[in-house]
């Protein structure tokens, strides 16, 4: 059955992945709706669902979702109470370690940068990746770069090797190869 429809204003950024984390809650990747340069604001209004990543109860026997009541916003007024964590232009691929329940977002760039931001797995939620203040770890709007309060990436590369989308991946656990063990792969 359906769950949640979040009407995209573009055809483009509508996010890139749905995956259970260490907790047992749905974690739902959503882009900023596009249109370049996140016209709408969508990273910074926490009223809406684009540009974030959301936390939903599927399993609580309340339809068609519950909102975990240990989200940041739960029980903020005219705050999306869904939202984990926000400022994400179009987080393509995040991942859980498998060992340490970290969290490992892969947002892709606009102009210039592609990122990787991180979450702790102690974190309470609530981090603000800061799209569209900020592409990496510099001013995407120079007259509006205020940077407190945001979770800047753990790494960014540019794009002057060529155009390359990041895609996220995982934090390698096998033992096939042991030098890689604890590395995060992505493309």
């Amino acid at each position: 059955s359906l769950i949640l429809t979040i009407v995209q204003p573009f055809p483009n950024h509508n996010g890139g992945q749905i995956a259970f984390g260490p907790d047992g809650m749905l974690y739902i990747g959503m882009g900023d709706g596009g249109g370049g340069g996140d016209p709408l604001g969508s990273g910074q209004n926490l009223s809406s669902l684009l540009g974030k990543l959301l936390r939903i109860d599927v399993e609580s026997g309340i339809s068609p979702y519950a909102v975990p009541t240990n989200n940041p916003f739960a029980t903020v007024a005219n705050v999306r109470p869904e939202i984990w964590a926000s400022g994400l232009r179009n987080p393509w691929r995040f991942s859980f370690d498998r060992d340490t329940g970290d969290l490992y977002i892969a947002d892709v760039g606009q102009n210039q940068f592609e990122e990787i931001n991180f979450q702790p797995a102690a974190s309470p939620g609530g981090e603000n990746y800061g799209w569209n203040i900020l592409e990496g770890n510099h001013c995407f709007q120079p007259t509006a770069c205020d940077t407190s309060g945001l979770a800047p990436p753990i790494l960014e590369y540019d794009h002057s090797s060529g155009d390359r989308s990041i895609t996220g991946g995982h934090i390698y656990r096998g033992e096939i190869f042991p030098r890689m063990r604890g590395n995060y792969l992505f493309a």
